[in-house]
């Protein structure tokens, strides 16, 4: 039986107009001009929508982390505290390993002379105190005659005031309230006892933690770089290097300034005939290390001391020396011995201080320059937030004149 030919539709011929439609060269298809824009239209939508969850997503964990460190900062304070003195006594941990000592007695040796030191610092300012308040009764007439002279200047103005402005009329059928305190030892107290007992009961926890980050700092530090993905472990070793360096200089750093201005606030409180000037001269030297607020707590120590002895030249002495030792610290020391290592801008530092003063109290004044810098180092080695760390960070020409001096 013979076979039917093939027709061309079986045979896989094109019928007549279902075949691709020819284009010539440069010429476009109709509609693929809207296509393409309405692709790139989708992908901006798409990126923008990112970079709003982004930002959302940042916003929401910077805000969640302050929460915590708010709640927390009894607990966060006792942690960075322990840290700060860790790298402190670190040094002496390693003279004594070089000398054939064990790192675990080392540790322990080193968190026991540090706190038979603080023991005596105690004991020796406790025992000025106590010389400086019998020295009080002696000096209690030139006191009196000091305050009495603001008190009646207090007086004219007060006067004065009442007879600018007269006194509300008062309501006959008002009902005076009077409010009684509370007496006795409870009642000074109060609500501060568990207070102070949760401060007692965690700042009692600090020689333990130091000895334990002194001890286990080698393991803390692999541990901690294992963490992390084994592409990244590098740049996570470096980081946590780069961290140590800067609180290392921080500490150290801070340390000289305040020899500095303890032996120059001295050097002029002796000069002045201030009773215990070395005293004196210590405490306001190293208080004038806390930023901004430092200036105007290393004025009492002096000024308390000197009621009574200086007069008003004594005094703004006193007032001139702080405050030029302050500024030079601020716009020289710091610059030099601390600013190369840190790398921060004023802004960064203004607003860390504001921010976690705020959230810590006093320790936050003092914890916040290295929690900045901290944060900085981070930022810089971690990839999408670069460009937060360069606004923490100093410019290119701050960074160039830096250099060159």
């Amino acid at each position: 039986m013979a076979s039917k030919p093939l027709t061309p539709a079986k045979s896989g011929a094109q019928k007549p107009g279902s075949g691709p439609i020819p284009v010539e060269r440069g010429e476009e298809l109709p509609g693929s001009t809207e296509a393409v824009e309405n692709l790139e239209e989708g992908v901006q939508e798409v990126h923008e929508e990112l970079r709003k969850a982004t930002v959302t997503q940042i916003t929401l964990t910077t805000l969640a982390v302050l929460a915590i460190c708010y709640f927390a900062k009894l607990l966060l304070v006792t942690i960075f505290t322990s840290i700060l003195i860790a790298y402190i006594l670190e040094p002496l941990v390693r003279l004594l390993k070089r000398m054939h000592v064990p790192r675990g007695i080392g540790s322990a040796i080193a968190v026991l002379l540090a706190i038979g030191l603080l023991c005596g610092l105690g004991y020796f300012f406790f025992q000025r105190a106590i010389d400086f308040a019998h020295q009080l009764p002696k000096m209690q007439g030139k006191i009196r005659q000091v305050i009495g002279k603001y008190e009646n200047n207090a007086e004219k103005i007060q006067q004065t005031t009442q007879n600018v402005i007269p006194e509300p009329p008062q309501d006959k059928n008002a009902v005076k309230v009077k409010v009684e305190q509370p007496t006795g030892i409870r009642g000074m107290l109060g609500s501060q006892v568990s207070n102070i007992g949760e401060i007692v009961l965690t700042v009692a926890f600090i020689p333990f933690l130091v000895y334990f980050m002194l001890t286990w700092q080698e393991h803390t530090r692999k541990s901690t770089v294992r963490l992390f993905p084994a592409q990244s472990r590098a740049k996570a070793y470096i980081t946590l290097g780069k961290i140590s360096e800067m609180v290392k200089g921080f500490i150290v750093g801070n340390f000289a300034i305040g020899i500095f201005m303890s032996i120059a606030s001295g050097v002029v409180f002796a000069l002045l005939h201030l009773p215990y000037f070395y005293f004196l001269g210590l405490i306001s030297g190293f208080l004038s290390l806390i930023p901004y607020l430092g200036v105007v707590l290393a004025l009492v120590p002096p000024l308390a001391s000197g009621v009574g002895v200086l007069h008003s030249s004594g005094i703004l002495i006193i007032v001139l020396t702080i405050f030029g030792l302050h500024i030079f610290s601020l716009n020289v020391l710091y610059p030099k011995v601390i600013g190369g290592r840190l790398e921060l801008n004023p802004l960064a530092v203004t607003l860390a201080l504001l921010i976690w003063g705020w959230i810590w109290g006093a320790m936050g004044l003092i914890l916040a320059v290295p929690v900045v810098g901290t944060i900085k180092i981070i930022c810089d080695n971690i990839e999408g937030l670069e460009g937060f760390g360069q606004w923490l960070g100093e410019g290119e020409k701050e960074k160039r004149a830096k250099a060159a001096a």
